[in-house]
């Protein structure tokens, strides 16, 4: 009796350890994603696809320390699959923040994030095992309100500044001095498009973004699904998710310099590289690399069908009020009355699909 007791007991503050490891991950995720992107918001990218590489490359070198303190983890090419992915949603991100705000535009990819992901592990898609929950019905209605507050978000509207100094406009590869063929101006394809237009493709490319974001761990969680299977090549593969941040991390830099090198092909060798973005765009990858990392931990200590609610819509809070707050791309009464009746839905929303877990 007295063994049962300790062991019990052992159990217990085992799950209360790793409840304390997985909300506390949740929540470093969630004040990072939300913030990552501040560091850029000043300073002029272009188009985008060299601070993507930047970003990228910051990216992997974080993953490689990681790697190293784990003592280099089998390596599974199909976890590069989920960097693909991710790489491929990220291209947008840029011009998202361009056109609708960084507030907004991380609003409503978190939304169709969280739902992505809510849906591929709930339901087993792709091949992956099903999670399953004990009370499947607070895990529908969280996700149904974190969809009706993604369609609260697009009728939020942003003021976006796009006047810059001619410091930060100017790039630092222009065409040679003594050609004129390859003329390249500093505007970028953003810049040509009306309000309304600017509107309507933010939007489209969030969704997309936020789809692309939520598939992103399908890969990993794929192979940790068949590491039991003795029949499958995965068989016996690592059952803690951080050991895959490096395989997914270098998918990442991979597709990144890969898109990267396509723009150089089609710029004629004449990329728009921008000297200011180099150090905000460190700073930015270091801040989502380790925000990425707390994910997998999260998955790994609560699941994805509870992690994807918190660090999905946790993160949308946060941009709002830089959004707010700081960059002052959010006015007036009635934003603010939409914003709070979003927030007032969507953390019901991630707390009833949480709960529905435990």
């Amino acid at each position: 009796m007295e063994y049962w007791m300790t062991d019990n007991n052992h159990t217990v503050n085992s799950n209360g350890s790793n409840l304390a490891i997985g909300f506390t991950s949740s929540i470093v995720s969630v004040v990072l994603f939300g913030s990552n992107f501040v560091p850029v918001k000043k300073f002029d990218t272009g188009d985008g696809m060299f601070f993507q590489w930047v970003l990228c490359a910051t990216i992997w070198i974080v993953s490689l320390v990681v790697n190293l303190i784990l003592r280099s983890p089998k390596f599974w090419p199909l976890a590069m699959v989920g960097g693909f992915v991710w790489a491929t949603g990220n291209i947008t991100v840029v011009p998202i923040v361009k056109t609708i705000g960084l507030g907004l535009g991380l609003l409503i990819w978190a939304s169709t994030n969280l739902l992505t992901g809510w849906a591929s592990s709930r339901f087993g898609l792709f091949g992956i095992n099903p999670e399953e929950v004990e009370r499947p019905y607070l895990n529908y209605a969280g996700a149904g309100l974190s969809a009706l507050s993604a369609i609260i978000f697009l009728f939020v509207k942003t003021e976006v500044k796009t006047d810059t100094s001619e410091s930060e406009t100017t790039p630092i590869l222009r065409n040679s001095i003594n050609s004129q063929e390859h003329t390249i101006t500093d505007e970028s394809w953003v810049d040509k498009l009306s309000p309304l237009q600017r509107r309507i493709i933010g939007s489209v490319m969030a969704v997309v973004a936020g789809v692309l974001y939520g598939s992103c761990f399908i890969p990993v969680l794929y192979i940790k699904d068949h590491s039991k299977n003795n029949e499958s090549i995965y068989a016996g593969s690592s059952q803690f998710d951080v050991d895959y941040v490096f395989a997914h991390f270098s998918g990442i830099f991979l597709t990144s310099t890969v898109y990267f090198l396509i723009y150089c092909a089609v710029m004629k060798n004449h990329p728009k590289v921008y000297p200011e973005a180099i150090l905000p765009g460190f700073i930015s990858g270091t801040l989502w690399a380790i925000a990425n990392c707390c994910w997998f931990l999260a998955n790994n200590y609560l699941s994805a069908v509870v992690s994807f609610p918190i660090i999905t819509t946790g993160p949308g809070l946060v941009a709002a009020l830089w959004g707010v707050l700081v960059f002052k791309e959010i006015r007036g009464i009635r934003n603010y009355l939409l914003l709070i009746l979003a927030f007032c839905i969507v953390l019901p929303g991630s707390l009833l699909t949480a709960f529905s877990k435990t």
